[in-house]
């Protein structure tokens, strides 16, 4: 609990003077030597401050909660001057003058070295004067970008003459530092090392500190922030059996931290034990461990849950709001006898699920087996009816990669049936938003502390206020992610249509029927910025509420232009329609008949 500011007024002083309390001098004592042990080595804030923002839960000991102990310094501390005289504040100032140097001043040192550039900053200093006089219109930034973009593109020969300097440079850093940490020895601030056991680091910290001595010799001249981006994209590319050796690595790590943290506590006890110790692994991690330990998949709840997650893999080209209303509607056409056989499918893979659990939580030691049956009480374990998902995925799956489970729990068995080797699915198209986020979430993460969800939304909110010239880019690799997705999707998709179920199917689609045109104005609309790309860089959700937004926006004669249109296209609709009809066979007729008094009684 972080107190207020405890600066109390004269009447609340005394009274706090004259209360009485059960607290004795070696109490006391105690609870100052707590305090001094909490305050920062270099405390150079104002007493007040220091106050306000200290955290009293700290301070407690004994039978004393950390109120009481806030509210026993506020008694003691009034006993005491809060002000520094002339004569205390010489004594300051005698250290200045001694060691001017010492502390946040110490770069100012006439002795100490200077860094050397590195590699880049070399050549940018080098043809910055160049560039400026060139194109005198642009901004530093501007300069600062393309002469970035230059050096990218520089040949690996070129860019060797600016990584020897800087590293010949580095090599007389290092000698001349340790030289002056020779020569000036009281300049060196040495930091107090604690007792207590470091943190253990997760799976990917470990990885980034194993690869990151390498990665550095082969690229001597990466910045650090390029170097934690190229490492985080290998790391997000990371096969499953490689990443689990370093889960594996990071649980051993945590095990021996929490045997550490026994011992400390021990030989501390005044120390507040923190019972809870987070984990090192996220939920994905900790699902793919699992699932190669042998954790069994749950089922789907129902048999429509079930029904739905089979039809789902026919519907890439519907759009998510639509996807459960019309398997609501395929799941109330259906028999009663249809329904109740996917209920059994569904209570027997409960039932094998069942079986499998318990073999796989007898194989698991004592803390491991109560930390998977509390999952399953609180519905932690829940994957769905598919896959467990990547690792490198967020922690909240999207629609679009519910569907992809639900495809893949489809696709790979069917491949399997046919005694061939599971096929892979093609990875999911990308919108353009989606792929400027993953080419920066590595600098909003480290911005935001890793806190996922604040860099998300800070995304989002950068992405709405870029301008459009900015957005072209992404918006062609989204196209072009597009064509190349359809083109791999395309035999799969073959395949999932001659294994979809019957119930599953659309109406039979009737040779020469005509198509339907838009029923309204706004469907009109709707449809000609779909299919013109203009809204491909939107994920599907923010597509509908940008075509609502410019819908509002016309005037009422461009809706009326819309709505003309509709009815002339309605009007040359029925008339195909009726020419289509009679040209069909006495049986096409009647079958065409009985689908749509169906349709007809569905709607009713």
């Amino acid at each position: 609990m972080m107190n207020g500011s405890s600066s109390v007024s004269t009447a609340q002083s005394s009274r706090i003077k004259n209360e009485p309390d059960d607290w004795s001098k070696e109490d006391c004592l105690t609870l100052l030597e707590r305090i001094r042990s909490l305050l920062p080595d270099t405390d150079a804030m104002k007493y007040k401050t220091t106050e306000s923002h200290f955290d009293w839960d700290k301070v407690c000991f004994g039978s004393f909660t950390g109120e009481m102990c806030r509210y026993k310094w506020q008694k003691v501390s009034t006993e005491v001057r809060k002000y520094r005289t002339m004569t205390e504040i010489i004594v300051d100032a005698t250290e200045f003058v001694k060691n001017p140097y010492k502390g946040k001043k110490l770069k100012t040192h006439p002795d100490f070295p200077k860094k050397p550039l590195t590699p880049y900053f070399r050549f940018f200093m080098e043809k910055r004067a160049k560039y400026a006089k060139i194109h005198p219109e642009m901004s530093n930034l501007d300069l600062t970008k393309i002469l970035s973009k230059k050096y990218k593109e520089l040949p690996e020969k070129k860019k060797q003459k600016y990584i020897t300097e800087f590293q010949r440079e580095k090599e007389e850093f290092e000698k001349n530092m340790a030289r002056f940490k020779e020569l000036h020895p009281e300049l060196i601030e040495e930091r107090k090392k604690s007792d207590l056991p470091e943190k253990p680091k997760t799976p990917q910290q470990l990885w980034y500190n194993h690869e990151k001595k390498t990665y550095m010799k082969l690229h001597p001249e990466v910045s650090p922030k390029e170097l934690k981006e190229a490492l985080r994209r290998q790391w997000s590319q990371l096969s499953d059996k490689r990443r689990l050796k370093w889960i594996s690595k990071a649980l051993e790590l945590q095990k021996e931290y929490e045997g550490s943290m026994r011992a400390y506590h021990e030989a501390h006890p005044d120390v507040t034990a923190d019972d809870h110790v987070r984990s090192v692994l996220t939920k994905a991690e900790r699902q793919l461990k699992d699932k190669f330990d042998g954790r069994p998949t749950k089922p789907p709840p129902n048999g429509y849950s079930l029904y739905c997650a089979e039809l789902m893999v026919n519907m890439k080209d519907v759009p998510s709001t639509e996807r459960m209303v019309l398997c609501s509607k395929q799941w109330k056409m259906m028999t009663q006898k249809e329904k109740d056989m996917f209920q059994k499918r569904c209570e027997q893979r409960k039932k094998q699920y069942d079986v499998d659990l318990q073999r796989f939580l007898e194989s698991l030691p004592d803390e491991e087996r109560d930390r998977v049956m509390g999952e399953e009480k609180m519905g932690g374990a829940r994957h769905g009816g598919g896959v467990a998902p990547s690792p490198h995925r967020t922690k909240s799956l999207s629609v679009k990669e519910r569907v992809r489970e639900a495809e893949s729990e489809t696709w790979a068995p069917a491949a399997r049936r046919d005694g061939k080797k599971a096929a892979k699915l093609p990875e999911t198209p990308k919108t353009a938003e989606e792929m400027w986020q993953h080419s920066v979430i590595g600098d909003y993460l480290a911005k935001f502390r890793s806190d996922r969800r604040k860099a998300q939304t800070a995304m989002e909110a950068a992405w709405k206020s870029m301008e459009k010239k900015e957005k072209i880019p992404w918006i062609k690799k989204a196209a072009e992610d597009q064509k190349r997705y359809e083109v791999q999707y395309q035999p799969v998709r073959e395949l999932l249509e001659m294994r979809a179920p019957a119930a599953a199917q659309r109406k039979p689609k009737f040779e020469g029927e005509p198509k339907k045109p838009p029923v309204s104005g706004y469907q009109m609309f709707s449809q000609e910025l779909l299919t013109n790309g203009e809204l491909n860089h939107f994920s599907l959700k923010e597509r509908m509420v940008e075509i609502g937004k410019r819908w509002h926006k016309l005037t009422q004669s461009q809706k009326d232009k819309y709505k003309k249109m509709v009815e002339e296209q309605q009007g040359e609709y029925k008339a195909e329609l009726e020419d289509w009809v009679k040209s069909l066979s006495p049986q096409d007729r009647a079958s065409l008949q009985r689908v749509l008094l169906h349709e007809a009684s569905q709607h009713r």
